[in-house]
């Protein structure tokens, strides 16, 4: 048996340190030593102590290593994760250099396919007799690494036999440094026998070396013929989804081909047709220049038969003037009508007609200019020739414009050239040899000209782009916007791209500080810019510009740089947009001025349309987020009326948002510290909120209210159920809609979301908030009121309100639920004492004031308020927390003023019970909807239920009553109100006891900061009743809080010299009914308000009566009052005189003066009790 346990041990141990479990290795070593089994322990000593393995350098740096803490871990694992990152990447490129290399393998081994298996055939024979040989030399060491399935059975094998061996600290250690398994649970396998080790090393034994060797290489040969079967399966298909992929590739190409084809023929053809067109256009040229010629000649003529005509022109100017007005009348008239035809749109195969026309009436005119000339003088007659030839010059240039800028088309062509052909040989013959000299002169003389005119053209524009940036300085702000249209011309025409460059600067700088309207002309220039020039320079010259102003110091220029990313964004090319633009918007997000971040969201709203695809939505849907939860209010606005929509319609993602929206909502408020660290307390479940986290989760929230309608339109177009019809007036959602839907033999994705994920995460995150968190909770009850208002009342009853049922622990049905579904809706309800009181805690308010405070559910409500606090109340074993956690719900539904009605008629039921409990649960219900409702539900309500219960018998009801009163003195001034107050208070001093003294004094003690003079007086007075010496020590402690009270407020000087200096002085005038805490205190507030010493404002006091300072308080206190010593016979001191009696600054606040202020009335009271018991 020591020969077996020794073979054991030691198989364990070469396991353990073969498989790197260093931790049990060196916990089993040390408890070898304690058994004494040096021999076994023999190998692990030597391996620890082997300095190769464990440096004694090391080992001394790790004794002297730090204790990590939490921000060197948290650094530690970034840079962990960014170096696993760089090795997944470098995988990657590895793995596709196997697949490259593996691919071209492929392509060797196929040429030199027969060669290899010849090689193969040969080599397996010379083999044969040697694989005995090679077997015999295999060892433990070759048979490779161990699998996962043995490692696990090898585990449990030697965790069982440390159990057996007893070695139980080495197993522990084996345990938590095996973590992968669970050794507890070994699965079914042939190797799961009892003393598996043992069994191991006996089957071991008895098989023979070269049996045992056999089977560990077919083994192994095994698992390499499986592999190479898996990867020759996964080369196989990726080849055939290469093969696929060419082919359509292939296709593609092939389609692409025949369209260029296509393109390419058309394109020739248009060609041809420009170049017909540009002979005719020509060969109109060519005519009208002849015609100019011709019309020279004339005029030449006409100016030498002036000198035989001049003796008769006087007898043919008095018969033919008429005669000439009248031809030039009809001439005005014929050529209106021909402008008329030509601006309604001709045919083409009308302007060889028009032309024709247009060369009769030049004849005309040239005629009767003649005629006119013979009757002038000569001076006259050249002048009137010579301006002629200018309108006849300026007509023929329009018609040249003209006819350049006509599209004629293809079909028409023909018939146009051929008569323009035969117009041009007329005009050729006419002309004569005179007209071809002349045509070459006035070729180049029209070359000259537009030489001349663009030359002059362009320094016009240099001169204007070096002058503009001097002018631009000295002209007002207000009338720089004058400017633009030449800035505009000089930057689209400048040929020098640095000197437009400057332009477009001194554009986008034209005013310093742009107000909203200058912004506007800016950006509306900008615009006609980017349509002039293109998209390239749109690129090139407008965009850098507003990269440049991205960070300038005054927010008005970047404003401007926000609206042109919108505007300017559908001029550039579409993969500018979702990629330059997007990061300048992206930058501006981060701008920390609030309208350049609302800017930027308007516009990332009116840029997303134009995006070429989707590609970039989830970094849209990231700055989504990021300006839905901007701090300011503006930006968070502009961002759900605009953006949100925006993103919907353009990425088409609306689940994806959904889901994304609820884990970010959850994830503020799981984030927070809890509210206490005592663990399984309700305030451990609870988180503090802080204000940025109370924010988010308050607009994210806002968020999901504007995505309910977007959530309703989608519900209603995936509805699976299009059998179902709704009459006139009927909601969709109706019960038998539900009951079709709860047979669950269809998928309905977005309206399963609904109620499985979007009713149980807000559940959770109202699991989530404190009692103070009435805002947040708000927000949640207007999300389910807007829920059952969008769905309808029958989605309310079944659906929504079984699933908020369940989550308080009350009963529901769900028979309009899937089957499916009935598990995880039935997992809400609250397994724990600790968790029924969160679900009433949280989730009750929600069910009344979201649920059964929808406008068509009153009856529900006033019924199950009746149940919850009526017949609650009556049980006597009713837990007392859970009574405070259910008033607290009720609290938050007087909130709403549609609901006060219904409670109120409920709290009056409770009001004139007979039943104790209901009527004190009445007491501490109204005192805390006091501060929910009106003065007007106060007097009407709240008061009259309050003095009924102040004249009730019991006094615990009456006592409970007071408390309420106080709670109503602390929210309301109004005179009616304090009257009726002071009136009852009254009544309840008449009793003379002492427990309600004390509790009037407890009630209007809260309400002395926030209260009337007339009430504060009232309280003055009525201390003056006195007490007995038993119970004087418990009116101290209240006299002691109320002062506190009065110190926390703002009293007017006189106020402090007159009352509260004076009632402290006869106070500390008893020391033995004071608590020393108390007294200590009394005796700061003194300093502290008075400016002097303790011994000063004593002599400043005892001169009361000297001073005329008498007052209630001064009496109320004295040695006859209500704290005075009975037995105090020596005379009050004699007053003196003080040397400084003026009022000194009040000094700083101390740290006792800060603890006074706060609420430590019951620890005081706690210490006063105790110093009484142990005296």
């Amino acid at each position: 048996m020591d020969v077996e346990k020794s073979s054991l041990c030691n198989c364990v141990v070469n396991f353990l340190l073969e498989e790197n479990y260093l931790l049990s290795a060196f916990e089993l070593l040390h408890e070898l030593l304690e058994d004494g089994r040096d021999a076994q322990a023999m190998r692990l000593k030597e391996f620890f102590s082997n300095p190769s393995q464990f440096p004694p350098d090391q080992i001394s740096r790790f004794n002297t290593l730090r204790v990590a803490d939490p921000q060197s871990l948290l650094e530690e694992k970034e840079i962990i994760e960014e170096k696993l990152a760089i090795s997944e990447y470098e995988l990657r490129l590895a793995q596709e250099d196997i697949l490259r290399l593996k691919t071209e393998l492929e392509k060797k081994m196929k040429s030199l396919g027969v060669e290899l298996n010849g090689r193969l055939s040969i080599d397996s024979a010379d083999e044969g007799p040697t694989v005995h040989m090679g077997r015999k030399d295999i060892s433990f060491s070759d048979l490779g690494p161990l699998k996962d399935n043995e490692r696990r059975d090898l585990n449990c094998a030697v965790k069982e036999y440390l159990l057996l061996a007893g070695y139980r600290l080495t197993a522990m250690t084996f345990y938590e440094e095996v973590t992968e398994q669970n050794l507890d649970v070994w699965q079914n396998s042939p190797a799961c026998v009892p003393d598996a080790l043992r069994h191991y090393y006996y089957q071991y034994l008895s098989s023979t070396a070269l049996a045992a060797e056999e089977k560990l290489y077919m083994l192994k040969e095994n698992e390499s013929l499986q592999k190479e079967n898996t990867s020759l399966n996964l080369e196989r298909e990726s080849l055939i989804k290469s093969k696929d992929l060419a082919d359509g590739q292939i296709m593609a190409l092939s389609k692409s081909t025949e369209t260029l084809q296509k393109d390419l023929k058309e394109r020739e053809v248009e060609v041809q047709d420009l170049k017909q067109a540009l002979e005719v256009h020509r060969k109109e040229l060519n005519d009208r220049r002849s015609e100019i010629t011709s019309l020279k000649l004339r005029l030449e003529g006409s100016q030498s038969s002036r000198v035989w005509a001049s003796g008769d022109a006087e007898l043919v100017s008095s018969q033919s003037i008429e005669t000439y007005k009248a031809k030039i009348k009809s001439l005005q008239e014929e050529i209106e009508r021909l402008k008329t035809k030509n601006s309604s749109g001709s045919s083409p195969g009308e302007v060889v007609s028009y032309e024709d026309e247009d060369s009769q009436n030049e004849e005309k005119v040239v005629e009767i200019l003649e005629d006119k000339a013979v009757m002038s003088n000569e001076s006259h007659n050249l002048d009137f020739g010579s301006s002629v030839l200018n309108g006849v010059l300026e007509k023929t240039q329009n018609f040249k414009d003209n006819l350049d800028v006509r599209e004629v088309p293809y079909g028409q062509r023909s018939s146009s050239t051929g008569t323009v052909e035969n117009s041009e040989s007329t005009r050729k013959d006419d002309s004569g040899p005179l007209a071809e000299d002349t045509l070459v002169d006035s070729k180049s003389d029209k070359q000259e000209n537009e030489l001349i005119c663009k030359n002059m053209g362009l320094e016009t524009i240099q001169i204007l782009s070096d002058a503009l940036p001097k002018i631009v300085p000295y002209v007002l702000i207000n009338h720089r916007e004058e400017l633009l249209p030449l800035i505009l011309c000089a930057i689209e025409r400048h040929p020098d791209s640095s000197i437009r460059d400057s332009l477009t600067h001194t554009l986008f700088n034209l005013i310093k500080r742009p107000d909203e309207q200058q912004r506007r002309i800016i950006m509306h220039a900008c615009i006609n810019l980017a349509k002039n020039v293109g998209q390239m320079r749109t690129e090139t010259e407008l965009l850098p510009q507003c990269w440049e102003q991205i960070n300038h110091t005054y927010e008005e220029r970047r404003l401007l740089v926000a609206k042109s990313c919108g505007e300017l964004a559908e001029f550039v090319r579409p993969e500018i947009r979702d990629s330059l633009i997007l990061s300048i918007v992206q930058q501006l997000i981060e701008d920390p001025a609030t309208v350049v971040r609302e800017a930027a969201a308007h516009n990332l709203a009116l840029l997303l349309p134009l995006f070429p695809n989707v590609d970039k939505f989830y970094k849209v849907e990231e700055l989504m987020f990021q300006l839905v939860c901007d701090p300011s209010g503006v930006v968070v606005e502009t961002s759900l009326k605009e953006l949100v929509p925006a993103v919907i319609r353009w990425g088409n993602k609306l689940d994806h948002m959904l889901q994304t929206l609820l884990s970010h909502i959850l994830g503020s408020a799981q984030r927070c510290s809890p509210l206490s660290g005592v663990q399984g307390s309700v305030e451990s479940h609870l988180r503090v909120l802080g204000e940025r986290e109370r924010w988010n989760i308050d607009v994210l929230l806002r968020m999901l209210i504007e995505l309910l309608p977007f959530v309703h339109q989608k519900v209603v177009e995936t509805c699976p159920f299009p059998s179902v019809t709704t009459k006139p007036g009927e909601e969709l959602f109706s019960t038998s809609l539900l009951e079709l839907y709860a047979g669950g033999h269809v998928e309905w994705p977005i309206f399963d979301w609904m109620h499985i994920n979007c009713f149980i995460g807000l559940i959770q995150l109202a699991c989530l908030l404190p009692h103070k968190e009435d805002n947040l909770r708000h927000r949640l009850t207007k999300f389910l009121l807007a829920v059952s208002k969008c769905f309808g009342d029958d989605y309310l009853t079944h659906i929504m309100l079984p699933i908020f049922l369940i989550a308080i622990g009350d009963t529901a049905d769900l028979e309009f639920f899937p089957s499916a579904m009935h598990q995880t809706i039935r997992g809400l309800r609250p397994r724990t004492a600790v968790a029924e009181k969160l679900s009433i805690m949280c989730i009750l308010p929600l069910l009344l004031a979201g649920i059964l405070g929808a406008s068509s559910r009153n009856d529900l409500l006033a019924d199950y308020l009746r149940k919850l606090l009526v017949q609650g109340s009556t049980k006597e074993s009713w837990p007392a927390d859970c009574s405070t956690e259910t008033i607290n719900a009720v609290r938050f539904l007087c909130t709403f003023d549609e609901h006060q009605g219904i409670i109120f008629n409920i709290l009056w039921e409770m009001v004139v019970s007979s039943n104790a409990n209901m009527k004190m649960s009445a007491a501490n219900l109204l005192k805390v909807v006091v501060p929910c409702v009106d003065s007007k539900v106060v007097s009407t309500h709240v008061l009259p239920a309050l003095v009924t219960l102040g004249s009730d018998q019991n006094l615990n009801v009456k006592y409970a009553s007071i408390d309420a009163f106080g709670a109503v003195a602390q929210h309301f001034k109004t005179d009616m109100i304090v009257d009726k107050i002071r009136v009852q208070m009254d009544a309840f001093l008449e009793d003379g006891s002492h427990e309600a003294t004390i509790a009037v004094i407890r009630a209007l003690l809260v309400a002395v900061p926030h209260t009337t003079d007339r009430l504060r007086d009232y309280i003055l007075h009525f201390l003056k009743c006195r007490s007995n010496v038993m119970r004087r020590r418990e009116r101290a402690d209240a006299f002691c809080e109320s002062i506190r009270a009065l110190d926390a407020t703002d009293l007017p000087p006189t106020s402090v010299r007159e009352f509260l200096l004076p009632a402290i002085q006869n106070l500390l005038k008893d020391p033995d009914s004071l608590d020393p805490a108390h007294k200590e205190a009394l005796e700061i507030i003194m300093k502290e308000r008075s400016g002097g010493t303790f011994e000063t404002i004593t002599k400043v006091m005892g001169m009361g009566s000297h001073l005329g300072i008498a007052s209630s308080v001064s009496s109320l206190f004295s040695e006859g009052g209500l704290l005075g010593k009975k037995d105090s016979s020596n005379p009050p001191p004699e007053p003196v005189e003080p040397e400084n009696a003026a009022a000194q600054p009040p000094v700083e606040d101390t740290r006792f003066r800060r603890i006074m202020r706060g609420n430590f009335s019951e620890m005081l009271r706690g210490k006063a009790k105790g110093s009484e018991e142990t005296s």
